[in-house]
């Protein structure tokens, strides 16, 4: 007789209730592809009595989730709490101690810890399995660290936040204003309960720290990813993007160059003809470079119960066929980390601001931009506002030191009123 693989789940929201669904509705389909049953003895949550849309009677109760880690009967503990601290973190400390592979959806925890956690699973011999931290139900994890294990990697990038995406496809569609469709996607609950972690690309971020340890052979270096959020985009940025043949998109873009590993997490202009400039509502894609496939493009659900369950399944089963490899595809006690880029690689730039309408306002703005050594593409003024003048201005190839140092002169002229915006046009 096969000797089923027991899992231990720990958390019992969204994702947690689609893994118990996918277990309960397809046990036959999985013993055959995995070569074993596969089947869930113990679970933990917040609250024993919550009403949940899947049958959890069969199975063993664990009021503290550190519990399922010492558990006898649990061969593999998918953690689904969350947080890149306190019970998730212990939990899966307890269960590499005790012997146990994992799988997790936690990307804040592996952003902030991966390294370490990295280490202590492969110096017990145990697998760390995280396709579902990244971009929901898409299979990026397994491209990098298997599919595409021959290719030097020049580029990864992508759009890696859905509700950044539903927003800002959403104000373009409707032509509303980015609060009202921000408290629109709170309302449908598409916004985490801290917002930022969405709107200011720390989620996002997050991930690409992820997705460039794998593919440039590093360590996990979150705090090294430059991230700006989407709230300074307005609808006229997006209309007069457009008009110019490309779309705004929050875009994580990962490279090592000369000058170390460049990781951003920004809203850039990207060309309306590429795939990521098409991409609609909440879906994600993530598109890799390598040296011998060339582009690939991935495109799936970011998020969601399915979704995100059927990449933790994945794990489960790629674990239960007895497959082990590196958590980061290479061993982690050899990984160093990567001199962050301290300056990114130069692009065009997109400025949107608006002026005082006065004679020489122009000029000022212009004589800033040359002293920081930025030539102009093409300029244009709409929309004449009364006393104002809203100006667009298209740069040649910069990079994001001098458009800052550009910024902090535009400061000085006296002819601002309130910010400008600024977003990299990327080449992709």
């Amino acid at each position: 007789m096969t000797i089923p693989l027991r899992l231990g789940l720990a958390g019992l929201g969204t994702v947690g209730i689609g893994v118990v669904k996918i277990v309960q509705a397809h046990a036959e389909l999985i013993a055959r592809r995995a070569g074993r049953p596969v089947e869930i003895v113990a679970v933990s949550a917040s609250s024993r009595k919550k009403n949940r849309s899947a049958d959890i009677s069969a199975y063993a109760w664990e009021d503290d989730p550190v519990a399922l880690a010492r558990r006898g009967d649990v061969d593999v503990l998918v953690e689904l709490i969350g947080g890149e601290n306190g019970p998730a973190k212990a939990l899966v400390e307890t269960a590499l101690a005790n012997g146990k592979d994992v799988v997790t959806a936690n990307k804040a925890m592996l952003a902030r810890h991966g390294q370490t956690l990295a280490e202590a699973a492969e110096a017990a011999g145990r697998a760390l399995r995280f396709e579902a931290a990244v971009a929901g139900g898409i299979p990026v994890i397994k491209a990098l660290a298997e599919g595409l294990a021959g290719n030097a990697i020049r580029r990864v990038m992508g759009v890696m936040n859905g509700t950044c995406n539903y927003i800002l496809t959403r104000m373009e569609s409707t032509g509303l204003p980015y609060e009202t469709v921000f408290e629109e996607a709170r309302q449908l609950g598409y916004l985490e309960a801290d917002p930022s972690l969405d709107v200011d690309g720390i989620d996002a971020g997050h991930k690409l720290s992820l997705l460039a340890a794998i593919a440039f052979g590093c360590q996990v270096d979150f705090d090294a990813v430059h991230l700006e959020g989407i709230g300074a985009v307005s609808i006229d940025d997006i209309r007069l993007a457009r008009d110019m043949g490309y779309a705004i998109k929050l875009l994580g873009v990962a490279q090592m160059t000369g000058r170390g590993l460049e990781q951003r997490m920004t809203p850039c202009l990207v060309p309306e003809a590429h795939p990521l400039a098409q991409l609609q509502g909440g879906t994600n894609m993530v598109v890799i470079e390598g040296d011998a496939v060339g582009q690939i493009v991935l495109r799936g659900a970011g998020a969601g119960e399915g979704p995100t369950a059927s990449a933790v399944m994945g794990d489960v089963i790629d674990i239960a066929r007895g497959l082990r490899l590196p958590v980061f595809g290479q061993p982690a006690a050899g990984l160093v980390a990567a001199p962050p880029a301290a300056v990114s690689a130069a692009a065009p730039w997109y400025l949107r601001m608006t002026l005082i309408d006065k004679p020489g306002a122009l000029a000022r703005i212009a004589t800033a931009l040359g002293d920081s050594g930025i030539s102009i593409d093409r300029m244009r003024q709409y929309g004449h506002e009364g006393a104002h003048a809203p100006v667009l201005i298209v740069t040649h190839k910069a990079s994001s030191d001098d458009i800052r140092h550009a910024l902090e002169r535009f400061e000085d002229t006296g002819v601002l009123v309130g910010a400008p915006v600024a977003l990299r046009i990327e080449d992709v």
